[in-house]
């Protein structure tokens, strides 16, 4: 049996600085450019679109991502904000939008079919008036153009009754009928998230009909999205792709077929890389243990960053022993510091405006020194604005008090 070609974890780190723009010299120009680069940039939290495209353009503004968003001189958006991979909310390249949604079109089923049921026990509805609430909400939209779920909810009263979500967790919660009505559609690419009302920080965002993406052939779909997948966060693991895009692992191993993806050996595990890229990551390492030893690329990432959630299994980039600091129960990671393609700290907001940070391994003088750097390009980006991740974790909190 011929032996698989071995890629080392210091190849990988390379690699994820070169393909995730972590060196000052790839940075980008735009936040389109980031997107593409990275499949999407997940958007469960606003402020983390912005941030993560930030860490990764030259000079970056809070306006120019603001106009990438939203204000497509074309008049078709450059970027798609849909719920998709894990029924979360990403921001994803136009032109990648439709396979993306083909690709998570059941998880959109599943989410409408679990909401129902939610409402049906709950409440009471069966599905006539569950589809009713629907229709008297999309109404209410059309006729608006945009609007937020408060003002939705005062046109249509349905909306505003209550249910607790998760029962017994320790994330229960209260939580209107509008949410979830809303966020099935937006799942489904009915509607979509517009500009917030406040700040780029905020989370109050307002909705607004969605133009029809065009259909893809789910198969084709899901081969296209593993493709790109692999592109940028290759090589990974079948668990590392099921756990990244919610698929079953059957539906899984058979788009990672598709790609024509090359097995590689990855610390006695299996992975699998696109073969050109398989001839990019040797040329350019060597095969080199140290491979990481390279130009200097330090970054602040923001909660949620896509780089950090980009794989389940995360040893090569990430101590064991850190990541109880660094995630909280759920397993959302907090803003991170990176150095050569792992993680090496935390940073934080403190209630006056100044960036906290902590380093959890010495990295060494040029490290400092770069995360220095870093620390004052994310402070004059912010501008003074203050910003407080979703999903608070325990290094985070430390930091910020």
């Amino acid at each position: 049996m011929t032996a698989l070609p071995r890629i080392t974890p210091a190849q990988r780190r390379a690699r994820l600085v070169r393909h995730h723009l972590l060196a000052p010299r790839l940075r980008a120009t735009t936040a389109e450019a980031v997107a593409e680069a990275l499949v999407g940039l997940h958007a469960t939290d606003p402020a983390t679109v912005f941030l993560a495209a930030a860490a990764r353009m030259h000079r970056p503004t809070a306006a120019a991502i603001d106009r990438s968003l939203y204000d497509a001189p074309t008049g078709a958006p450059a970027l798609e904000r849909i719920r998709c991979m894990r029924g979360t909310m990403f921001v994803v390249p136009a032109r990648l939008a439709p396979a993306v949604r083909s690709a998570t079109v059941r998880d959109a089923d599943g989410h409408r079919a679990h909401t129902m049921a939610h409402l049906r026990q709950t409440l009471g509805w069966d599905e006539r008036r569950y589809r009713a609430v629907e229709r008297a909400a999309l109404a209410a939209l059309t006729a608006r153009g945009q609007a937020t779920a408060v003002q939705l909810a005062n046109e249509v009263a349905e909306l505003r009754e209550e249910v607790i979500t998760f029962p017994g967790k320790p994330y229960q919660a209260r939580q209107r009928v509008g949410s979830s009505i809303l966020g099935v559609l937006a799942t489904e690419g009915r509607i979509r998230r517009s500009r917030p009302a406040g700040s780029w920080t905020s989370a109050r965002f307002r909705w607004a009909p969605a133009r029809p993406l065009p259909d893809v052939p789910v198969a084709a779909a899901r081969t296209a999205l593993a493709r790109h997948y692999l592109r940028a966060f290759g090589p990974v693991t079948v668990d590392d792709l099921k756990w990244w895009t919610g698929w079953r692992v059957t539906d899984t191993r058979k788009a990672v077929a598709a790609t024509g993806a090359q097995a590689v050996e990855l610390d006695g595990g299996t992975g699998y890389v696109l073969p050109d890229d398989l001839d990019d990551l040797v040329a350019t390492t060597g095969g080199n243990d140290r491979a990481d030893d390279g130009e200097p690329a330090a970054a602040l990432l923001p909660g949620l960053d896509p780089t950090a959630m980009g794989w389940r299994h995360r040893d090569w980039y990430l101590d064991p022993a850190h990541a109880k600091a660094l995630f909280d129960r759920n397993g959302n990671i907090g803003p991170t510091i990176w150095w050569r393609g792992r993680i090496v700290g935390a940073w934080a907001q403190h209630p006056k405006g100044h960036l906290n940070h902590h380093l959890l391994t010495d990295p060494g003088a040029p490290a400092r020194a770069a995360v220095r750097e870093e620390v004052a390009r994310l402070d004059a980006f912010l501008d003074g604005t203050r910003v407080t991740p979703c999903y608070r974790t325990p290094l985070e909190r430390r930091l910020a008090a």
